[in-house]
């Protein structure tokens, strides 16, 4: 059994029954190898974790965006509930060093991976809502998530906005991939993005497209020191 003190300590919140925990963080792939019956993997608590956060999310925006569309919200909610989002947030807290998996997915890279990472954050989720209710579950997602709206929003925005200085300043635009490492179910991309002949910035990511978006976010960011 993890020890979870650390984390309690940095989300602030202890669990009165701590198998809500253990349950959390336990990869499909482990609770398959061990086949132990009863141990369950965490793909229950995301089914709640997303729906709980999609709700915290949807509510917070609608409560301090009044003047919004909904079309503008939707995207603003999307840019918040992302993957490389929700991935960064769960890097920050390590959540990836308590995860149990299978030998394969701890060989391959597993607890590192975006979409893994993404998961444990609705899963903790969903086990802090299991564990005291709404209250709590909505005090974990404004103090880790609810935050820095506007810097989150231009990650996931980059490509678009850089799309849109391009063409307002006659510039073309190009997106180079430079290199692929890793196996099949686990790459690493490495690209950079060029305005006209210049290189800009470069970006790395699990998916050519996550690392697209921050190559543009890095471009961006380049252009603003300018």
């Amino acid at each position: 059994m993890n020890n979870y003190d650390e984390l309690e300590k940095q989300i602030g919140y202890c669990f009165k029954d701590k198998s809500h925990l253990e349950i959390a963080f336990t990869h499909k792939s482990y609770s398959n190898e061990i086949m132990i019956k009863g141990h369950e993997s965490y793909e229950r608590y995301e089914f709640l974790g997303d729906a709980i956060l999609e709700y915290l999310v949807s509510r917070y925006l609608f409560d301090n965006y009044a003047d919004m569309s909904e079309g503008s919200l939707t995207k603003l909610r999307a840019s918040l509930v992302c993957e490389f989002t929700l991935s960064k947030i769960s890097r920050s807290l390590k959540l990836g060093k308590l995860v149990y998996l299978s030998k394969g997915e701890k060989l391959s890279g597993g607890y590192n991976r975006d979409s893994i990472l993404c998961d444990l954050f609705e899963s903790l989720l969903g086990a802090i809502y299991l564990d005291s209710g709404l209250e709590e579950a909505d005090r974990f997602v404004r103090t880790f998530l609810l935050t820095d709206i506007e810097h989150k929003q231009l990650f996931y925005d980059s490509k678009t906005r850089l799309q849109e200085y391009a063409q307002k300043n006659s510039l073309s635009i190009t997106y180079n991939l430079l290199e692929e490492k890793g196996p099949e179910h686990d790459k690493t991309f490495f690209v950079n993005v060029c305005l006209d002949d210049n290189i800009m910035a470069e970006g790395v990511g699990h998916s050519r497209k996550t690392a697209e978006q921050t190559a543009a976010f890095n471009a961006l960011k380049k252009i603003n020191d300018l």
